[in-house]
């Protein structure tokens, strides 16, 4: 309940105050190329109930794409207005409108797309889902830079699900061991100070 409440308090007024920002976002996405302003992308959430998260579209716009799930590297389809909202994590406060509908927290473990959710050892699968994802955690800002990492592997589909898939299951699990408010200040101030290093 205390998660909860801390989600509203913060996630409410933030749409708020960043109203200005959200909006400037969403017509730099709209002007820079066709397509809708929001991605909406299938995710598994708590108790594995599928959602649609929301996320500022980042690539062009392709009705029925069955490309990639993973991004590596300069991907082709990455929009120039994409590319600066992935470096600067701005696409992701999006993801403010989930926390408030409850199917997202402001911290929690990353949700992942079905088809890696399947891969999630049994034990894993059931206490990571056992709490709402969030918009950051501790594997966010460990593998903040994904996708340059992927970039190079010759096999980054092979290279995420054998490496960081585990890597980042367990940094979750850790996170779900140390569940609390207190424990999602630290990690919201350690992903504010990240992003603006990078």
């Amino acid at each position: 309940m205390a998660k909860r409440l801390f989600d509203l308090l913060l996630a409410g007024p933030g749409l708020v105050l960043l109203a200005p920002l959200l909006l400037l976002i969403a017509l730099a996405v709209r002007l820079d190329s066709p397509g809708p302003v929001f991605y909406r992308q299938v995710r598994v959430g708590r108790g594995g109930r599928e959602f649609r998260i929301h996320k500022f579209r980042t690539m062009t716009h392709a009705p029925g794409d069955r490309g990639p799930q993973i991004t590596v590297g300069a991907d082709a389809r990455i929009t120039r207005v994409g590319a600066l909202l992935r470096r600067s994590k701005l696409d992701e406060l999006a993801q403010l409108i989930d926390v408030l509908q409850g199917t997202m927290s402001l911290v929690g473990p990353r949700p992942e797309v079905p088809r890696y959710v399947a891969l999630y050892p049994a034990a894993l699968r059931e206490k990571i889902l056992s709490v709402r994802p969030g918009i950051t955690d501790f594997a966010s800002v460990e593998y903040r830079d994904e996708g340059t990492l992927l970039a190079r592997s010759a096999d980054p589909e092979r290279t995420y699900r054998e490496q960081v898939l585990p890597a980042k299951l367990a940094l979750q699990a850790r996170y779900v061991d140390e569940v609390g408010v207190w424990t999602d200040v630290k990690l919201i101030a350690r992903t504010l100070r990240a992003v603006a290093l990078d």
